[in-house]
């Protein structure tokens, strides 16, 4: 009887090695665009009581989207569904030690149990940067310099992907002149992110159906498309010039549009997108937020900060091109084995070459050499080592170079730096 095979559990990832791959290089991207602005990298639990989350995230993300279990204990906790309050907590326990203003960099995994489409998994990778303990627009243009950097490193040009950006403060105001109350704000901030996905007039009808008279109506409208309007506000004005400097500003747009996190940020909100229409989700978004450890008993800190997971990213750089090449074996030598007898010398050779700070493999037992170069082959290697019993007794060792079908017989002593030559020629040559 044929068992059934166990199937992965809804929304998870697994990762072959060309998958992991590609999550490794967005790491490596993330990584390098991050500590190029002096950012320290850290990480928090995998694993964190469910309060820590009631008490920042608000019910939607506790009840609906987070992995809630008992533990052994019958304490409630949950797989991380997000970074930001295990950052409130490490920072609140030592916000007296810490040298202000700290910027952390973070990249690892997370879970929300949501209805799993493209661009979105239950299981996804996450990278967080933060800046906390300056309030100023021209912190908010760093790190929004940090994304384009990520954006720039990883090949996207500025009409593949722009950073759209706003300002709660300067869109408070706007509100204020429309007589818009503050309790109607949360709801007119949805209307606004549903804006995009309705037919102009249906959303119209849907704007008058949930409050807005129609001279607030009106008026939203010709705020949400003045591409102007960033230049009445200082912060703004402020933002734009530090961009510049910083050499970004090419990526970046203002867009009133821009309307994240309502309950959440306080002064400047951004969001990047792929502009050519492939993967309709952010690739990466965040603001200033001024409440950070207010739930965990800390004391007032304001921060800037930005996070992206590696869904959609991996699903652009994939389109548009941008992947490096796979190539399957990290190690670009292999030691082929003759015959049974030389087996323990090829082990003895491949130890050798690996002293001298080559990445060498062997083939696993003895086989015929055409069949071990066309594992080589496969396996992406440039340079296959044969020692059969006439290279051995001279103290000689044959070296194939995979790509161009050459070969040479060359001193044993010599061998390490004979292959390094190979492997620094171009393919083919």
């Amino acid at each position: 009887m044929t068992k059934t095979q166990i199937q992965l559990v809804k929304g998870m990832r697994e990762f072959y090695p060309e998958e992991l791959a590609t999550r490794n290089y967005i790491y490596r991207l993330a990584r390098d665009s991050a500590q190029a602005f002096g950012y320290q990298e850290w990480d928090a639990p995998f694993i964190e009581p469910i309060d820590l989350y009631a008490a920042k995230s608000g019910e939607e993300l506790v009840e609906k989207q987070s992995f809630v279990f008992a533990d052994r204990g019958g304490d409630k906790v949950t797989l991380r569904p997000e970074l930001t309050p295990s950052l409130a907590r490490m920072i609140a326990k030592k916000q007296n030690e810490l040298a202000f203003p700290v910027r952390w960099w973070s990249y690892g995994p997370f879970w929300r149990y949501e209805q799993p489409q493209k661009g979105r998994s239950r299981e996804f990778f996450q990278w967080n940067v933060d800046m906390l303990g300056v309030n100023s627009p021209e912190a908010d243009a760093e790190l929004i310099a940090i994304g384009a950097t990520f954006l720039k490193k990883a090949g996207l040009t500025p009409q593949q992907a722009t950073i759209f950006v706003n300002n709660r403060r300067l869109m408070d105001a706007q509100f204020d002149a429309l007589g818009i109350p503050t309790k109607m704000r949360l709801a007119v901030g949805g209307m606004v992110d549903r804006r995009s996905k309705m037919e102009p007039a249906k959303w119209d009808a849907y704007a008058l159906e949930n409050g807005l008279s129609q001279a607030q109506l009106d008026g939203l409208k010709q705020i949400l498309g003045d591409a102007s309007l960033w230049q009445k506000s200082d912060e703004m004005v402020r933002l734009f010039a530090a961009l510049d400097s910083l050499g970004v500003a090419e990526y970046v747009r203002f867009d009133a549009n821009i309307m994240r996190g309502l309950l959440y940020y306080t002064g400047t909100v951004f969001e990047a997108f792929d502009t050519t229409g492939s993967v309709r989700r952010a690739i990466f978004g965040g603001g200033r937020y001024d409440n950070l450890l207010a739930d965990v008993g800390g004391q007032p800190l304001s921060g800037v900060g930005f996070a992206m997971g590696d869904v959609v990213i991996g699903i652009l750089l994939a389109e548009k091109g941008l992947l490096p090449a796979f190539i399957p074996s990290p190690a670009p030598v292999l030691v082929t084995i003759f015959d049974e007898s030389g087996w323990l010398e090829a082990y003895r050779l491949a130890a050798e070459l690996r002293t001298t700070g080559l990445e060498v493999t062997t083939y696993p037992e003895p086989a015929k050499l055409p069949r071990q170069f066309k594992y080589a082959d496969r396996m992406g290697m440039r340079v296959a080592v044969v020692v059969g019993p006439d290279e051995a007794a001279q103290g000689l060792v044959m070296l194939k170079d995979l790509q161009s079908g050459k070969q040479q017989a060359v001193k044993r002593a010599e061998a390490a730096s004979e292959i390094r030559k190979i492997l620094e020629s171009p393919a083919g040559q």
